[in-house]
């Protein structure tokens, strides 16, 4: 089954000055799906601010054979590292940023 982690990201401080939110998105094949309430680790998440997120959300598609699981909204409230630094972390590890058309597209 395909699946595809969703976590959505902002930043409480840079949110006045730079209003920094994006979604990223992370596909993978496995047999094995989330269930809400789950704890999900990623090599990509960092240890400062999650050793793993919870499953809140998972929606099943199977004609399309594939699922779509929300993870816990980020809220990066202490600045140690900036957003953008984060998110460069989570893209080196297969995460990728969805446009707002797309994520309409996938709620259809």
């Amino acid at each position: 089954m395909k699946i595809n982690l969703m976590l959505f990201i902002t930043s409480v401080k840079e949110r006045k000055e730079k209003n920094i939110q994006e979604v990223m998105m992370k596909t993978f094949e496995s047999n094995i799906r989330p269930v809400t309430g789950d704890i999900l680790d990623d090599p990509g998440f960092h240890p400062q601010f999650h050793n793993g997120y919870e499953v809140v959300k998972v929606t099943i598609n199977y004609a399309a054979d594939e699922c779509w699981v929300s993870l816990t909204p980020l809220a990066i409230e202490m600045e140690e590292i900036p957003l953008e630094t984060y998110i460069k972390k989570l893209e080196a590890h297969g995460w990728r940023i969805v446009s707002k058309e797309e994520l309409q597209n996938t709620q259809k």
